[in-house]
């Protein structure tokens, strides 16, 4: 299978939502076979070892003015 440079160049940051270009970020691969790209080591301690929500912070482009709602 060839994957061509327009497909493989689609990836998303999982964190921040900044776009990864080929051969660029981290794969984590979980067990229930999803595959979460980071784009640099700041947004990979965020998501691994902070474990913080990327709604929250305000340079993440998934963030929510206003706060997160949730519901009950």
């Amino acid at each position: 299978m060839v994957l061509s440079k327009t497909s493989s160049s689609l990836r998303n940051c999982f964190f921040c939502g900044k776009q990864v270009s080929s051969g660029q970020g981290t794969m984590l691969v979980k067990n229930d076979g999803t595959v979460q790209w980071t784009c640099s080591n700041k947004c990979r301690k965020n998501l691994r070892i902070l474990k913080r929500d990327p709604r929250k912070l305000k340079w993440t482009s998934k963030y929510v003015k206003g706060g997160v709602r949730v519901k009950k």
